[in-house]
């Protein structure tokens, strides 16, 4: 049997892979504190302005399973080439729009760019390290680190690019960003050997509509309604494409999803959790930055500031601290770990008081969530692509990365519904930010209670054993 020689050039090529992964999610946080300009600038009504967001999530999240495929049969560093000259031209279209219908195209092709960015890049991780335990929880902390920079810097970059630039530049920063890393992809990239086998279109097609109804359903339940019509049809459609794949999927010689991936130990669960961890995680960093901001009236560039401790506590233990945990008490352990104290964080801000203060009530709260998320996503990551073929790896990150977006969405789409249940809409002053601040309570609260339940999944769901085994770290 040939020895495997790692990479010489692996941790070079890490580095790239964190820069595309810091980009992908700088683009899905930066241009929040934009909106009021581009509203502004290019006329946009107030229900239209969430489209903005929504063309981008809904994009993404429906084309990451076929990202992921097709880094699988057509090599990853082909399909991470092709995705970041798509989203580097797809952000320069948006950066010179000059009406919404392209401002929105820019965004939705962002969108595709980031689903064959983001499955490709972490197959490449996974090739690179899934040799050494050790090298791969550190790859790894490192790659949820970047994540987890890209959504503060976005925060933090949307404030101080909308201040003293113009909101075109929230965009135009990714031009030269993704110049740069298509420049080094040919010096610190080798080549990756395809798999055998055709598209599956008719797959792709289907379950690509399936998840893009979802999601469309999902981000337009707060202006429609739940009961209303077309919500009810776009969720019906959704779950006659959804069956339709898995049938088509039973039955194909080469399926875009093969059933059998399931077989794999932790596999489905670690999706399940993973899809539970965005549903939480996700409304956490909302409905925050929202109190910072509508309760405590801190400026957008303020707020950004305020939630910088996350970002480094979350890099600090997941590139320094993150693999030897996993390697001493198990990936199992410091999940259901994570969980719980991104539990206790949401309980503690669901008890802000109006009158609060950053240092006293939302540093402490905010510390917790970030130590709870630093422990829980590696874990998570690693278990949701246990045992998946070498040929599969693709396959696997692709879903792992699509159960995180589509439990992103839902969870933020149902949180954003129970904040906003039994609000007076009319109210003001006093009362008015009293009814705001309550509705936050009752969106921290369910999140709070969807952590909860991905820490009972986790041990309920998740064999211990056989993840150590599958992606051993230590």
């Amino acid at each position: 049997m040939q020895k495997f020689t790692p990479d010489p050039k692996r941790w070079a090529a890490l580095a790239l892979l964190c820069a595309a992964q810091f980009i992908v999610i700088l683009d899905t946080s930066i241009i929040g504190v934009a909106l009021p300009a581009i509203q502004a600038d290019l006329g946009f009504s107030a229900s239209g302005l969430s489209w903005i967001f929504n063309a981008y999530v809904i994009a993404f999240g429906g084309l990451l399973l076929l990202g992921g495929r097709l880094s699988d049969l057509f090599g990853a560093r082909r399909i991470f080439t092709t995705g970041f000259v798509i989203l580097t031209a797809a952000s320069l279209l948006a950066g010179l729009a000059t009406s919404q219908e392209i401002l929105l195209a820019g965004r939705a092709l962002q969108g595709i760019g980031a689903a064959l960015i983001a499955p490709s890049a972490l197959t490449i991780v996974m090739r690179l390290f899934g040799h050494n335990g050790a090298e791969l929880g550190k790859a790894f902390g490192f790659w949820g680190a970047a994540a987890a920079a890209g959504g503060s810097a976005g925060v933090f970059l949307g404030g101080v690019i909308t201040e003293w630039m113009a909101w075109q530049w929230t965009f135009l920063i990714n031009v030269p960003l993704g110049l740069i890393v298509l420049a080094a992809i040919p010096a610190v990239l080798r080549k990756s050997e395809r798999a055998r086998g055709k598209v599956d279109w008719f797959g792709a097609i289907t379950v690509t509509g399936a998840l893009v109804s979802l999601v469309y359903a999902i981000v337009t339940i707060e202006t429609a309604g739940l009961g209303s019509p077309l919500i009810l049809s776009l969720l019906g459609i959704s779950l006659a494409l959804f069956v339709i794949f898995l049938i088509a999927q039973r039955v194909r010689r080469e399926p875009l999803l093969p059933l059998g991936i399931f077989k794999a130990p932790n596999l489905a669960a670690g999706n399940l959790v993973m899809a539970l961890l965005g549903a939480a995680w996700i409304p956490l960093w909302f409905f925050l930055n929202l109190y910072l901001q509508q309760i405590l009236g801190l400026s957008a560039l303020a707020s950004g500031l305020a939630l910088l401790p996350m970002t480094i506590l979350i890099m600090i233990v997941m590139v320094g601290f993150s693999g030897k945990l996993i390697g001493r008490f198990g990936p199992k352990t410091n999940l259901i770990l994570g969980l719980l104290l991104m539990g206790a964080s949401l309980i503690m801000f669901a008890n802000l008081p109006l009158d609060g203060s950053f240092v006293i009530n939302v540093l402490p709260a905010s510390l917790l969530a970030a130590l709870g998320m630093a422990l829980a996503y590696i874990p998570a990551t690693m278990s949701g692509m246990a045992g998946a073929k070498p040929e599969e790896t693709g396959l696997a990150s692709g879903l792992i990365n699509t159960t995180y977006q589509i439990g992103s969405a839902i969870g933020l789409a149902v949180m954003v519904v129970i904040s906003t249940a039994g609000l007076d809409h009319g109210g003001v002053g006093a009362q008015g930010v009293a009814d705001l601040l309550e509705g936050f309570q009752a969106a921290f609260q369910g999140a709070g209670i969807v952590a909860a339940i991905a820490a009972l999944a986790t041990l309920v769901l998740i064999r211990g054993s056989a993840a150590q085994r599958e992606v051993p770290v230590g």
